[in-house]
């Protein structure tokens, strides 16, 4: 055996190591143990570690996700744009199946973003979507009881008729967000974006008309593009991240008191207690993630 191989590849001069972090999943605020979403509190220890490595050129990340949160989507691209600057680092994306909406956000931290000529990509829209059970409740025999201080404390409630200043107000809403998303965009992509109707109105495309209009700069996998940029021996170190009893991200940044998954976040004594009380939240969740990625053919 060679002296060489004995030695971790971080400390061999002629290895390239590079940190990879897999942001992979919906993103959402929620912590909930039966979640497979991301936020700003899940990733946070991967990404500081992965800039943290002194020696390697570049940070890689892999990017799955449909979208969710636009306030968890800001926390990550700022926090990425944030180490890049402190490290000096320069960070390259990989799309995998899908950077949709938030997922795209996060996308725009990369100084390079790379996809499979069939990821999907874009969706540089806002959307909110919910129920009305109006004439259900009634059919059950249900009352539905609510008092408020403040004419506007209660909008859009699925058990009452739909009110046209609460839509118009959701509208306005969106509207900031989505002239946001817009500009970040515009300030990341540059020059690079073709002039396309169609490219802020909410559409996605696959990987090849994505790098037409200018919203991914390239083609390739993470494994094999960056041994051709950095040579044979290039070796990646996936950032893993804390996990819990079921499998999901442990977060790695202090959550307030009373928040959900937090200190003091619910009743019930303990894990057995917590199971209790997130299962039907927990069913909830996963109904919407998964049409979250049917929206895309996924």
């Amino acid at each position: 055996m060679k002296i060489s191989g004995l030695i971790p590849a971080r400390l061999r001069k002629d290895v390239t190591v590079i940190p990879v972090v897999r942001l992979h999943g919906t993103i959402s605020a929620s912590n909930s143990p039966f979640s497979r979403n991301m936020n700003m509190a899940t990733v946070a220890s991967q990404l500081q570690r992965a800039f943290e490595m002194k020696q390697a050129p570049v940070v890689a990340i892999s990017i799955n996700s449909p979208g969710g949160s636009p306030v968890q989507s800001r926390l990550i691209y700022s926090r990425i744009r944030e180490l890049a600057a402190e490290h000096g680092k320069k960070v390259l994306v990989f799309v995998e199946d899908v950077a949709a909406s938030g997922g795209y956000m996060i996308a725009l931290a990369g100084d390079e973003i790379i996809a499979d000529e069939t990821s999907i990509v874009g969706s540089i829209g806002v959307v909110a979507a919910g129920f009305g059970f109006v004439e259900a409740i009634g059919k059950l025999g249900v009352e539905r009881r609510v008092y408020t201080a403040g004419k506007n404390k209660v909008t859009l409630d699925p058990f009452l008729p739909e009110k046209k200043s609460d839509v118009d107000h959701l509208k306005k809403l969106q509207l900031d967000i989505h002239d946001i998303f817009i500009s970040m965009v515009k300030e990341r992509r540059g020059a690079k974006l073709a002039e396309d109707d169609n490219l802020f109105s909410g559409q996605f495309w696959t990987g090849r008309p994505a790098k037409e209009l200018g919203l991914v700069d390239g083609f390739g996998h993470m494994s094999s593009e960056l041994k051709k940029r950095y040579g044979k021996k290039t070796k990646l170190v996936l950032m893993q991240a804390k996990r819990n009893l079921f499998g999901r991200p442990v977060p790695s940044v202090a959550v307030a008191a009373g928040a959900p998954g937090g200190i003091g976040g619910g009743l019930g004594g303990g894990v057995g207690g917590e199971i209790a009380r997130e299962l039907p939240a927990g069913l909830v969740e996963e109904a919407n993630e998964r049409a979250m990625w049917a929206r895309y053919g996924l």
